[in-house]
């Protein structure tokens, strides 16, 4: 049975299209719409997991990422 793990994905607009970053791994992809950016991140990651090796995904998996907007004076 294949296992999965849930893992972060941010999406943002970058010119004419869109970039996909797994903080958890420092992995990204990006593409011409959100869905295509975020499916070759999928992709990217799945290749990841296949070709390391078990101390590379550890030593690159950071346990707790945590998503927070912050307020700053600007100005």
């Amino acid at each position: 049975m294949l296992r999965t793990q849930r893992l972060t994905a941010i999406i943002e607009r970058e010119d004419d299209g869109y970039v996909a970053l797994c903080p958890d791994l420092d992995i990204a992809s990006q593409g011409e719409t959100i869905e295509e950016s975020r499916t070759n991140l999928v992709e990217a990651l799945t290749l990841f997991f296949e070709s390391a090796s078990p101390s590379e995904v550890n030593r690159r998996l950071h346990s707790e990422v945590f998503i927070t907007q912050v307020e700053v004076p600007v100005g």
